[in-house]
């Protein structure tokens, strides 16, 4: 898929947002992309997950034996991205603010592990989701993610294969610009603010 593509697949679903949002990092950002709103149509959900599995370096596709993804945002992409891959996929989830497989989920020691998200920004999630599976045995080969909106800056400890790259400023909640500050700010995201 293009870029183009992609975005047409979130224009369609009305997941291309703009306004003033605070991101999961705190953040404040005049876009935002509903990645549950793209992926809660199950055929656009497949295409998207197979064209980012197909990107990934077949070096890494080919070793991947689990994909996990953090609650709650990666749970539906990363769930198709093992469909895509024929690999089981599960989820982590921080019950007491640290996230952990659950729910019966394990991986045997040295597993090959592709961890998946919908969006980083910060790459907060990914790292802490990262350590998670370290700590449960896992190796972390690569992420994947539907968007990097991190202008590239996210430093995830492991390579990154975002499918689309979007370069959307952020601000500090204390240094809006003038346009920003004058629209009331919602959060759309599904973790409390850092």
């Amino acid at each position: 898929m293009t870029d183009e593509e992609i975005l047409a697949e979130f224009r369609a679903a009305d997941a291309l947002l703009d306004g003033h949002f605070i991101l999961s990092s705190g953040l404040r950002s005049p876009r935002y992309l509903q990645c549950a709103r793209v992926l809660m149509d199950p055929a656009r959900a497949e295409r998207l997950a197979r064209a980012m599995a197909d990107k990934l370096p077949a070096d890494i596709r080919d070793r991947v034996e689990a994909v996990v993804s953090p609650a709650m945002g990666g749970v539906i992409i990363g769930h198709e991205t093992g469909r895509a891959l024929g690999k089981p996929a599960m989820f982590v989830e921080r019950p007491e603010g640290q996230f952990q497989l659950r729910r019966g989920f394990s991986l045997e020691p040295g597993t090959k592990v592709l961890m998946v998200e919908d969006v980083v920004t910060t790459g907060l999630s990914s790292r802490e989701a990262i350590k998670s599976v370290r700590e449960a045995g896992g190796e972390v080969l690569a992420e994947a993610a539907l968007v990097d909106r991190s202008a590239g800056k996210a430093d995830l400890g492991v390579p990154f294969y975002p499918l689309i790259r979007i370069d959307v400023p952020t601000y500090s909640a204390e240094d809006l610009p003038p346009e920003l500050a004058a629209i009331p700010a919602v959060k759309p995201g599904s973790r409390a603010a850092a």
